[in-house]
């Protein structure tokens, strides 16, 4: 099980999650969140977590040239795509190095046979409970789902989850 920890943007909560070594901790760089990092993300602290955490930017509907920009100056190691990015979107930032997780809204009725043209375009999938906006409400969708899961890409739950769920 690998744990990625995301919303992060304060110096001292950066440090004091990175002490406790997540695999992955994640940034949001979604002007419409109230977790968004804007220019207050500090690189002088994320240049000093363990090299074992894996830094991740979360994008929504975002350029290419954005994305990119934000991966050189923060050495983001991972995007997370939390929006309608296409197979074609995700490819093109494959291609230019980029690694990618890429989120998709996940309801009781949701085909996992769509997500299947993704393959060998990201690296890992994200399944959260849909909302009628994007990124995370933290209530959980029903995992009974996933045993319909057929794709061989890795994958992260997001939604709710509690010490309960481990």
């Amino acid at each position: 099980m690998k744990v990625k920890v995301c919303g992060m943007k304060y110096k001292d909560n950066i440090q004091q999650l990175g002490g406790l070594l997540p695999d992955y901790m994640g940034f949001i760089f979604y002007k419409k969140s109230s977790r968004f990092v804007a220019e207050e993300l500090p690189i002088q602290t994320l240049n000093l977590l363990p090299k074992s955490i894996k830094k991740v930017g979360v994008f929504v509907n975002d350029t290419q040239e954005n994305i990119l920009l934000q991966v050189k100056k923060y050495r983001l190691d991972f995007v997370q795509l939390h929006g309608d990015e296409t197979v074609a979107f995700c490819t093109s930032l494959k291609q230019q190095g980029v690694s990618i997780i890429k989120a998709f809204q996940i309801s009781e009725n949701f085909d996992f046979n769509t997500i299947s043209v993704y393959e060998n375009r990201v690296d890992f999938f994200l399944f959260d409970t849909k909302t009628e906006k994007y990124g995370g409400s933290g209530k959980k969708f029903n995992w009974e789902i996933l045993q319909q899961y057929n794709n061989n890409i890795p994958f992260f739950l997001s939604g709710g989850i509690s010490i309960e769920d481990v």
